[in-house]
């Protein structure tokens, strides 16, 4: 069940309020300053509105961030396409950005109350790779501003309980967009994979599938006719679809950017990732190699049948910063998530 929830927020962030650009360390290159700058978006920026040649996607199974909302957009250079792949994220052209706004209802019950803009995350595709850049929104949500060293904003909410939550919400600066998005050493998107877009979503009033929308629309070559040929990863948050399937959805969109054998957590032997079939190295009755305190005195990744003795879900339900998985995005328990796995490792046969 999604939470439902009013929040008030305040913003910590000190903005110079004029058009600039930025020179980050150890670059020549400057960026745009200001997030209209790149005329993402048409009329008033806060609408989110796309621009030419910018596509707005979801994702079947979404990355949790202490409950906030995301729009995702890619913005695809004049006379480019993406070439079809089943296994990885597509392999955007240079010059590609990748937009993602984060935001919270007024009040999820009634959307027609409005909503606040937090941070809009930019990938830029360049000829050396990508670079992540965080752009924050000021308080009359007029303009998001660069802050390449990140920042944080305090968060108050009401869940549809009634239930008061507050936490500091978090904008990650360049180094920890790094953490998420490396593998082999280098930069990389983590959603707009054929597994994540394979799904249904409205366009001008009409449902359609994602990836033949993008095929339609001339940015997607390859596309296998036989929809049976695409991978797809199920939505965790639909529990008409098997248990399995969702928690291992979940655990790739939430934890295999970093438990994979190309990515941060790389040596810890766990490798969350959506085609792993190796049980030991998918945690089953696999000791940790190295997780000190964190392990909660706990001996394996999964138990299965035994979830409160299994280090993965302890992990989960802890907000100590030394204790939790994810490391990043969130300061809340992801309580929907947390059931989840319970359940996905109390069912599994001893």
């Amino acid at each position: 069940m999604k939470k439902v929830f009013f929040f008030s927020i305040s913003i910590v962030f000190v903005i110079v309020n004029i058009s600039m650009t930025f020179n980050l360390p150890n670059s020549q290159k400057a960026y745009n300053g200001k997030l209209s700058d790149y005329a993402f978006f048409k009329g008033n920026v806060k609408e989110q509105i796309p621009g030419d040649r910018v596509y707005y996607y979801e994702l079947n199974s979404p990355l949790f961030s202490d409950y906030a909302r995301k729009l995702r957009f890619v913005h695809l250079p004049a006379g480019n396409i993406v070439n079809y792949n089943p296994d990885s994220v597509f392999q955007f052209p240079v010059g590609t950005s990748i937009i993602k706004t984060f935001y919270y209802l007024n009040d999820e019950r009634n959307e027609a109350k409005g909503r606040r803009l937090i941070e809009t995350r930019v990938l830029l595709h360049e000829e050396d790779g990508w670079k992540s850049l965080p752009y924050i929104w000021n308080e009359e949500q007029t303009e998001a501003y660069l802050e390449v060293a990140g920042g944080s904003t305090e968060v108050s909410f009401k869940n549809q309980n009634g239930e008061r939550k507050q936490l500091s919400y978090s904008v990650p600066n360049m180094n920890q967009c790094k953490s998420c998005h490396e593998r082999n050493g280098s930069m990389t998107p983590i959603g707009p994979s054929a597994r994540q877009l394979n799904g249904t979503i409205a366009y001008n009033g009409e449902n359609d599938n994602q990836l033949s929308q993008w095929a339609k629309q001339g940015i997607l070559n390859m596309l296998p006719s036989n929809v049976d040929e695409i991978p797809t990863l199920a939505n965790y948050t639909d529990p008409s679809i098997d248990i399995d399937m969702r928690a291992r959805a979940y655990l790739d969109i939430n934890c295999a950017h970093c438990h994979n054998k190309a990515g941060q957590a790389q040596t810890s032997g766990l490798y969350l990732d959506w085609k792993n079939t190796d049980k030991t190295a998918y945690g089953f009755y696999k000791t940790p190699i190295a997780a000190g305190r964190a392990s909660g005195d706990l001996k394996y990744d999964i138990l299965p049948g035994k979830p409160d003795e299994s280090i993965l879900l302890h992990r989960m339900k802890s907000t100590d910063p030394g204790v939790m998985m994810p490391e990043l995005s969130r300061s809340l328990v992801h309580n929907e998530g947390v059931e989840l796995i319970r359940e996905w490792i109390k069912g599994m046969k001893k």
